[in-house]
């Protein structure tokens, strides 16, 4: 019986014509930031396990790949099963995002990099989600973070490079949607939540644009709460957006003021980007502080980027404080946006040389049309050309020539002719 040949589940192998069309992408986002004046830089895939369990990844914790240490017994997985203990089997994981290894990478190198450091990171990472579509096992991220910037300067230069990067890949009528987490707590104090089931609330109220509002509220019900009451003050939250200080009675009793003026400066000096204040905002991580902000696009029915601020991350490693916000590109989410372009990826010469000629003849046509090509692939001249000539047009080759018995090079043909 033959051996499966497919990639494991959530897992996907890319064909060179989508692997180029994802690197295209991925280098216009790149040059976007690096004209921001964002640094580029690199960590293992691999961190320690107790690192990467230590409370700073929220839910993504429990979908970590875990690496067994070497050596192991019998007797030791078995020990380790019975008490529960998975440090004791395993030592490393892989990277389930890459902001907890953008804090280790800072502790580490913090003396040789600038004092407000402008990191720009890109790669896979590993969670173990249960496959569907659009949801994979291993995936890209492309993340943007400003480490040791306590004012809304880092949070300006954010929004603003991640809405240029987005529309340099033609990605137009974005949205921003934006709150801070202490309004949020502030919100869920007003409903009686209590502190132990704040999380909890949080988690249901981030399922707002899933289940409606009668839904967020039927899961509070649950924790006790005052549902008609929440349910008012979601309808209401719904259509309030930047007119919270408009009602009859000015700003509601719940709003964090200092943290929504910060919002309201932000607004006014991102005057080109739709900017929408959203109190329902959660996003999903426990370790944001302050600003949150998502991106919307009228093609997907989940945000395309998001990130916030998470002032309390770095000082776990470093023992001092470090003010922090990062932004990520759903990098996936956004390939199936992208607009189609006809001449996108096209260029280059189809070699196709007779199975006669000398190999130093080949090698020295393909170095003559590299001269004024951008890449030249060569091809065995089979007895019909159309079969290989309409797989390189598929591949984006725009023109091809003939390299005879003789070693003599014919002039470059179109491919569409």
């Amino acid at each position: 019986m033959a051996s499966p040949v497919n990639p494991p589940r959530g897992m996907r192998d890319f064909l060179p014509a989508e692997k180029a069309r994802r690197e295209r992408a991925l280098g216009t986002i790149k040059e976007v930031y690096a004209r921001h004046g964002f640094d580029e830089i690199e960590t293992p895939v691999v961190e320690d396990f107790a690192r990467l369990h230590s409370g700073m990844g929220g839910d993504n914790e429990k979908l970590a790949y875990s690496i067994l240490k070497r050596g192991l017994s019998e007797e030791d997985l078995a020990d380790a099963a019975e008490a529960s203990d998975a440090l004791r089997l395993a030592d490393l994981g892989l990277r389930f995002d890459l902001t907890v290894p953008l804090a280790r990478f800072y502790a580490s190198h913090r003396g040789e990099l600038p004092t407000v450091f402008r990191s720009l990171q890109t790669g896979p990472v590993w969670r173990a989600e249960r496959p569907q579509k659009g949801r994979y096992r291993q995936f890209v991220q492309c993340d943007i973070d400003i480490l040791g910037e306590r004012g809304p300067l880092a949070e300006l230069e954010l929004i603003s490079a991640t809405t240029a990067a987005l529309d340099a890949l033609g990605l137009s009528g974005t949205t921003v949607r934006i709150n801070d987490r202490r309004i949020l707590t502030r919100l869920l104090a007003s409903w009686g939540v209590e502190e132990h089931f704040g999380e909890r609330a949080l988690i249901t109220i981030d399922k707002l644009d899933k289940v409606g509002v009668d839904g967020v509220v039927a899961e509070l019900g649950e924790l006790g709460l005052p549902t008609d009451s929440i349910a008012d003050s979601l309808h209401a939250l719904g259509a309030a957006g930047w007119d919270l200080f408009d009602g009859p009675d000015g700003a509601p009793a719940w709003l964090d003021v200092p943290a929504y003026e910060h919002l309201l400066a932000l607004r006014a000096a991102l005057p080109e980007v739709e900017l929408v204040f959203d109190p329902t905002l959660v996003r999903g991580m426990g370790y944001y502080t302050g600003t949150i902000f998502e991106i919307a696009h009228p093609g997907s029915g989940s945000s395309v980027a998001g990130g916030g601020r998470y002032d309390g991350m770095i000082g776990r490693f470093l023992g001092v404080d470090v003010p922090a916000v990062g932004f990520s590109i759903g990098f996936e989410r956004i390939l199936d946006l992208l607009p189609v372009d006809a001449d996108e990826g096209r260029g280059g010469v189809v070699l196709v040389h007779d199975p006669a000629a000398a190999p130093e003849q080949v090698l020295a046509a393909k170095r003559t049309l590299l001269e004024s090509a951008p890449r030249v692939r060569m091809e065995r001249r089979p007895r019909n050309l159309k079969g290989i000539l309409g797989a390189a047009a598929a591949a984006g080759y725009s023109s091809f020539a003939t390299l005879g018995a003789d070693g003599v090079l014919g002039e470059q043909r179109p491919l569409d002719l």
